[in-house]
């Protein structure tokens, strides 16, 4: 698997597989009509949507158990690269991949939302796993989008293609938000992790080695990308995972703030606060009172 190919351009990655180019920019690429292979990693350098079937195994997804057999969706952003481990035997890829250039969506809604599909920044292990229902609500995008390309080109095209290709994300995020639910037993426990997390953290001399805790930190200590954790994490409680940092970083400080032997500046450099003006400036808006204030109006 030591390989890497790079794929530039969409008609570069349907050359790869055998398919036909209907549009530079955009593909609902067949791979079964590619040749049998031995795995490698792969650079995109466009948007890539991997429609895997789970018993194919040849995506590297880590030691995860799938409690959704149909079918499995892995989303890569430009510049990713994807790993195939076949252990050295050669494959026949099978399922689908919908590709599109950043060119195509520029100056459409869909360019000006793209961000907002933070599934995008997901790790491969926490793909989307679905139902039956839903891989045929996405096949029956996959084949709008295959139409237009068939179809030919007129004015209407690209609004169409771009159309269906935003309408079959935004089915991914209510997919995602039933998967949260759904996969329990997969995510059972991260926000008790998260919080015996920062309980340690500020138990150890870490925020004045490292500073306050970071939601990156945090995700890459539970295992999970930025983006997954976060999203987790607003779906549990409501708040973002920064928010949800704050709310204890100022419980911390509410606990320490009665020390008198330490100014208010000692106790902001203390969580982790490189400016201590930040730290009042934090406590004032989540508390309504500065630390001062606080300290004098409790201590009595």
């Amino acid at each position: 698997m030591d390989t890497l190919r790079r794929f530039e351009t969409i008609s570069d990655y349907n050359a790869f597989n055998n398919n036909e180019t209907l549009h530079p920019l955009v593909s609902v690429v067949d791979l079964s009509k590619a040749d049998p292979r031995q795995g490698s990693r792969m650079y995109f350098g466009f948007y890539t949507i991997f429609l895997k079937d789970v018993k194919c195994g040849d995506l590297v997804y880590g030691l995860h158990t799938y409690d959704y057999q149909e079918g499995t969706l892995v989303f890569l952003a430009p510049g990713q690269v994807a790993g195939i481990n076949s252990n050295g035997e050669t494959y026949q890829p099978k399922g689908y991949a919908l590709v599109f250039h950043p060119d195509l969506i520029h100056g459409t809604s869909l360019g000006r939302h793209i961000q907002e599909f933070s599934f995008f920044g997901y790790q491969s292990n926490e793909a989307l796993h679905l139902s039956k229902r839903e891989r045929g609500i996405v096949m029956d995008c996959f084949s709008k989008i295959d139409y237009e390309l068939e179809h030919a080109i007129d004015t209407h095209s690209k609004k169409l293609i771009v159309n269906n290709i935003e309408l079959f994300l935004n089915y991914c995020v209510r997919f995602y938000d039933r998967q949260f639910i759904t996969r329990d037993t997969v995510h059972k426990g991260i926000l008790e992790r998260f919080e015996h997390l920062l309980n340690e953290y500020y138990q150890a001399d870490k925020p004045q080695l490292i500073g306050l805790p970071s939601v990156a930190y945090c995700a890459s200590e539970l295992n999970l990308s930025a983006n997954y954790f976060g999203d987790l994490i607003k779906k549990e409680t409501g708040k973002t995972a920064q928010e949800y940092i704050q709310t204890k970083v100022i419980e911390v400080a509410k606990e320490r703030i009665f020390d008198q032997s330490k100014s208010v500046s000692q106790l902001a450099y203390e969580l982790g606060f490189k400016y201590p003006q930040h730290f009042m400036r934090l406590f004032k808006q989540r508390v309504g009172q500065s630390p001062n204030e606080y300290r004098t109006l409790h201590n009595n």
